[in-house]
């Protein structure tokens, strides 16, 4: 399971990725009780539209758990839409990945949430190990793999070799932090007042790291919202330069962040990632000319994933999969 601050994804051995969902819960408030209404798609498209007794949260923030009731509620079913057996005697098996910096206590409440789903037994995975695992990376070669898995609430990187981690980093910035910054910049530059499905629609539409070679024409939307100044809607044109300097400050946080990795690294394992280059995977590897701006900034190589959004849950499959030779890198329980 990757339990992600904006998705959640379920893989199951001999099946694959078998659910990919928003990690969002509805929740319908009745006589001071919480309820759970709705899970998924359908409850992200309620957030910032709820009436006042359903509450649409997103129970994880910063890749780890913020709401456990939420999160709780979610993982359960999360798992037994993938799991149908449901007697206790079939309880499932569960590796979920987390951030490397994550604390003690995110990590146990991690295990008490997935235990309290139904897991018969719970493994965690250090993120930066499980993308390179699903990115098909040589990490239990004597050789140097670097990774940098960009999600929604962290950025990953890590360097890799004799399957373990050598050096690692964690950011507490990644897709949500882009999307605030879009939000950001329209309120400053424009008064115009936008919710964060709004901003990320105009990430995935419009959203970019640098200017393309391919862009004939500055590629431009319209977005709506409320005129901060007399408080009614309005409309505004948004161009695709307007949103690459909106994002350069988280974007330039996980650039520096890849330099400083690159300043502590072994120079034998430097010297791997100067022949192989670095792996981009996760949600954000997916923002057109990342690629370009970190190749630039650090004069490596670099290689997006494919299917960079499903590398870390695939990364925690070939474990399952494979448990005998590679539970080594799993983490142990204190």
């Amino acid at each position: 399971m990757d339990l992600g601050t904006a998705n959640t994804l379920m893989y199951m051995p001999g099946k694959g990725v078998v659910s990919k969902e928003p990690s969002v819960i509805a929740m319908l408030i009745q006589h001071g009780t919480m309820i759970p209404y709705a899970f998924g798609r359908e409850a992200k498209m309620m957030l910032g539209k709820t009436p006042a007794d359903i509450k649409a949260i997103r129970p994880l923030k910063d890749g780890v758990i913020a709401d456990f009731r939420g999160a709780e509620e979610m993982i359960k079913y999360f798992i037994r839409s993938v799991h149908k057996k449901r007697s206790f005697f079939t309880r499932p098996v569960v590796i979920v990945c987390v951030p490397y910096g994550a604390t003690a206590v995110e990590k146990r409440a991690i295990y008490d949430a997935v235990e309290s789903a139904g897991a018969k037994a719970v493994y965690l995975i250090e993120e930066p190990m499980a993308a390179a695992l699903g990115a098909d990376l040589p990490v239990t070669d004597a050789t140097g793999s670097m990774v940098v898995d960009i999600g929604g609430g962290t950025t990953e990187v890590g360097v890799l070799s004799l399957g373990g981690v050598v050096i690692a980093k964690s950011i507490r910035v990644g897709g949500d932090a882009i999307d605030e910054s879009i939000a950001s910049h329209i309120r400053k530059y424009h008064n115009l007042l936008i919710g964060e499905s709004t901003a990320e629609r105009i990430k995935r539409k419009i959203g970019a790291a640098c200017i393309l070679d391919n862009d004939d024409d500055d590629i431009s939307m319209t977005v709506k919202g409320r005129d901060l100044i007399n408080g009614i809607p309005k409309e505004i044109l948004l161009t695709r330069k307007k949103i690459i300097g909106s994002i350069l400050e988280p974007i330039n946080q996980i650039i520096a962040s890849v330099k400083v990795l690159l300043e502590s690294t072994p120079p034998e394992l430097a010297s791997d990632i100067v022949e192989r280059g670095i792996m981009l995977t996760g949600g954000g590897a997916l923002l057109p000319g990342l690629e370009k701006v970190i190749g630039e900034a650090t004069g490596l190589p670099v290689f997006t994933a494919e299917e960079p959004l499903e590398c870390v849950v695939k990364g925690a499959g070939r474990v399952l999969e494979n448990f005998g030779s590679l539970k080594h890198v799993l983490l142990h329980r204190d």
